[in-house]
This record gives structure tokens, sequence and C-alpha cells, in this order.
């Protein structure tokens, strides 16, 4: 569906040019929260599975240490009216920013939900445990909260479509706390200046370094989105108080452009929805059928395809894996991290290696969230063998494919070149994975539902999780008391870990 998107032109600003702030992009987004749309029922629908998709992946991890830790902490911060938290009674209420914390820990922690790539890459579903938190605590009800996240995923998409943090070593929640902040501004009713104000703050105060995802990747990369949406909500109370925030946040002389992007001669271009004009980007995202970042989801289809083609993996002298540029630098050995070969490595290391990723599809035709990272698994001397063949190169075609607009065109694949032994050579490529919108099997509700009831099994009692899609699936219709019963509750589950803290 073709929509009216208007081209913002965002260059920096000297102080004596004095840029209105009608001008300035924070305003132009702040514009797009509060313009009072309707939700097509398409992007509705979405929005139930992303929130039925982010429900299974925080089950999954609900007893992985970062998780326990991050609900012990929320725990220590009851409130009432307050915010459910994942795992805990319905009846536990604590302050929503801390029930932002605890809930998008456990989302994030398995890197197992949707995913946008453009210029910056984005897991948009982080926008949802925010958002939730806030329309529990104030009595929103589910129609509200559905517009809000609708305005959520249109800004962090139309951001990462625009501007590439990554290219200057800058963590990609910097775009995720501006999208909070809209989404809030939809949800709350707020008016333009106090979510211009709110933009300016979160953005100022969460511009940090991509070192969370490099080297040996740390538990924080489950942590960072939870911050920034954190962050966002306190941004939020205050621009609500009356107070106020860098300006210009994007253009000014000494501001983000200037000093941690593209410089002060860069010029982008953010295209964003005209007034009047639906939010449908959420419609651009995609969600994972594996617990691998996403441009290795394609490439464990692939393995699993090749496996028939290949009965005896100890015949390969060598594995190349031609892709974009994004896919070689960032997770495969173009990022020159000997942490993505070593058998060693935490589990958040091993998701970011393709070549680990690829030859334990490839051995096992198949990939667990827990079984396919588990240190004995990483440690078998046949796979560090097959491992270490593997490697990756840049190929311009895979990379004009992952940039473009065209939505037919972009892709995340590669072509995967093998070589055995007695010098015969086995070539073959996929552009998408199957779970892609436009892949061989699109994911639909029903493969929503079949992957957090498989993410659930043996976690949350089989009548709970029927209990808890009842109320997802009535979202864009549920009342604010319903919307409280949108969470899930596992019985005599940890809240501490043996190290204390503070709280």
């Amino acid at each position: 569906m073709e929509r009216a998107m208007i081209e913002h032109e965002t260059r920096v600003y000297k102080s004596t040019e004095n840029l209105p702030v009608e001008e300035q992009l924070a305003w132009k987004i702040a514009e797009v929260a509060t313009d009072p749309v309707s939700v097509d029922s398409d992007v509705a629908e979405m929005i139930v599975n992303r929130v039925i998709d982010n429900a299974g992946v925080a089950a999954a991890s609900l007893r992985h240490r970062p998780v326990v830790n991050a609900r012990t902490q929320a725990l220590r911060h009851p409130y009432s009216p307050g915010s459910t938290v994942f795992g805990c009674e319905l009846a536990t209420r604590v302050s929503p920013d801390w029930a932002t914390w605890a809930n998008g820990v456990a989302v994030r922690e398995l890197d197992f939900h949707d995913t946008f790539l453009g210029a910056e890459y984005s897991h948009p579903g982080d926008n949802i445990a925010p958002l939730l938190a806030v329309a529990q605590h104030r009595g929103c009800s589910g129609e509200e909260l559905v517009r809000a996240i609708a305005t959520a995923y249109e800004v962090q998409v139309d951001l990462a479509r625009a501007i590439s943090l990554h290219t200057h070593k800058i963590d990609h929640v910097a775009h995720l706390g501006p999208s909070v902040a809209a989404g809030l501004g939809t949800l709350l009713g707020l008016s333009t200046e106090v979510v211009y104000q709110a933009i300016g703050q979160v953005l100022h105060l969460t511009t940090a370094t991509r070192q969370s995802r490099k080297g040996n990747i740390s538990s924080w990369k489950a942590y960072a989105p939870a911050f920034a949406a954190k962050i966002a909500i306190e941004a939020v109370d205050r621009a609500m108080r009356g107070e106020t925030s860098p300006s210009p946040i994007y253009e000014g002389e000494d501001g983000i452009i200037a000093w941690m992007l593209d410089g002060p001669n860069a010029t982008y271009r953010v295209q964003l929805p005209a007034l009047g004009e639906t939010k449908r980007a959420i419609l651009d995202t995609y969600t994972k059928e594996y617990s691998a970042e996403y441009q290795a989801q394609a490439l464990i289809d692939l393995a699993k395809h090749l496996r028939s083609r290949l009965a005896d993996l100890s015949r390969v002298r060598s594995i190349t894996i031609h892709t974009s540029h994004h896919t070689h630098y960032v997770i495969g050995t173009g990022a020159n991290d000997p942490q993505k070969m070593d058998p060693r490595a935490s589990r958040e290391t091993l998701d970011h290696s393709i070549m680990y990723i690829f030859a334990v599809a490839l051995e096992d035709g198949t990939w667990h969230h827990e079984t396919s990272y588990a240190p004995d698994r990483a440690a078998r001397p046949e796979t560090i063998a097959l491992w270490h063949k593997i490697s990756t190169v840049e190929e311009p075609y895979w990379t004009s494919r992952y940039l473009s607009d065209d939505p037919k065109e972009k892709a995340f694949g590669g072509r995967v070149v093998v070589e055995l032994d007695d010098c015969t050579v086995i070539e073959d490529e996929l552009a998408l994975a199957n779970a892609h919108p436009l892949g061989a099997r699109p994911f639909t509700r029903v493969d929503y539902v079949r992957k957090f009831r498989t993410l659930a099994d043996n976690i949350v009692h089989e009548t709970e999780q029927d209990r808890f899609l009842s109320v997802a699936e009535s979202l864009p219709v549920c009342s604010p008391r319903l919307l409280l019963e949108c969470t899930f509750h596992v019985p005599e589950l940890e809240v501490a870990t043996a190290l204390g803290g503070i709280f």
C-alpha cells in the first residue's frame, strides 16, 4: 500500500542560524506521534503477532541469569497501580520503568524477536515492553496501546532507514529511545511540545558506543534496549512536568549529527508519514525463526538445505560465505574478532558468529535456542574443525540488496561456496529466510503461536499459555482491566541470584 511520505532534510546548523523548533527532526517525529490516525487492520494483526512473539522469547529466557537479576531489581520497586512482570503473579505490580527493565531484558536475552535492517539495524519489538508497562500503569485500553505500538515501530523503522549509527560505532538503541518516547506520546495523548522535549532528552542520554556488540559480547547486550526504554519513560515523565531538553538535538552545532554521526557538513533525508497518513512500518519488519542474528536466518536455512549434499563433512576443505558488508563485518570474519572462532566464547558472542552458526546448522540440520549454544556443543572437536574452515567475504551484489529500498529487492542472505578435499565445488544461495514475509513460508499467526508454545513449553503451564494467548489476541479491543492480564505467571520462579546488589 502506497503512503504519502514527506522527506525531511536534516543537517547541522550553527547556533547563530537559530533553527526554528518546528523545522527540527525531533519536532517532526513528535508531530507524527501526536497525529491521531487510526490503525489499519493488518497492522493491528501484526502488532498482536509481535506481542505474542515477545512473550514467547521472554518465557524461554526467564531463568537466565541476566533476566533473573533484572527481575529481582524490578521487584525491589513495588508500585500501585503499577505494571506486571513476566513470570510473576498477575497481582504483583512494580513501577512501569522497572517493569520495562525486567520485561525488556527478558525479551532481548535470546536475540530471538523481530528485526528491521536498513541504513541501521534494529529490533523494533523492543518498543513493546515500555509501552505495555505504561499502558497498564495508566489504565489505557488495548486500542490505545495498539496505536502507540504502531507509532513506535514507524519512528524506529523510519530512523533506521535513513541514519546509520553503526558506521560511527554508535549502538542502535540510539534510535530506540526516540521511538519509545514517540510511542508514549501517542499512548498518553501528549502535546507535540512535550514529545519533542522527551525525544531530545532520551536521544541525548542513550547515545552509547557499539562496544557492547564487539569482541567478547557480554550480558549487557540484553540490557541495552531495556535501559534505553527505561530512560525514555523517565524523559517523558520529566517533559510532562515541564522540563526541557538539549536543542536542536540532531542538528545542533554540538549535536548528534555534528559530533557523533557524519559531521558538520552532513545531510540526512528522513522520510516520515505525512499528517493524516496511517503508520504501517511494522509490516516492513520481520521476526526470527531461529535464535540468532537476523543475517544468519537465511544462512541457517541454506545450511539445512545444503546438508543433504554434504554427506561427509570431514571432506570439507573450505566454506566461503559471500554476503553483505554488514554480515561480513558484524558477524563474519570481517569483524576480526578472534572470539568469534573461540569455543569458550559467550553465548552472546556465538550468536554473532556466522561461522559457528553455519557449522552447527550443517552438522545438526536444525537450530535450537539453548542446545545449539551449549558449551559442550561448541566444544566438539569436529565442530571446531569445521567452524575454522568457514570464512566470509563481502560481495557488492549482496550489499546492494541489503541496502535496497525496494522491499522486493532487499535481502539478507548470501551465496555459499563449499570446496571438498577432491577439489569438488558445491555452491548454493538463498536471499531470504524461509520465514521472511517474502520467503518460502512466511510467518503467520499460526507460526507465531507455535513459536510461543514451543518456547514456553515446560516453563509456562499450558492453561496459562491459553489464557495469555486469549488476552493477546483480543488486544485491539481489550479493556484496561484485561490489559493488566497481558502477561503470564510461572510458579516458583527465581527472584534472586547468589550475588546480591544494592537493592
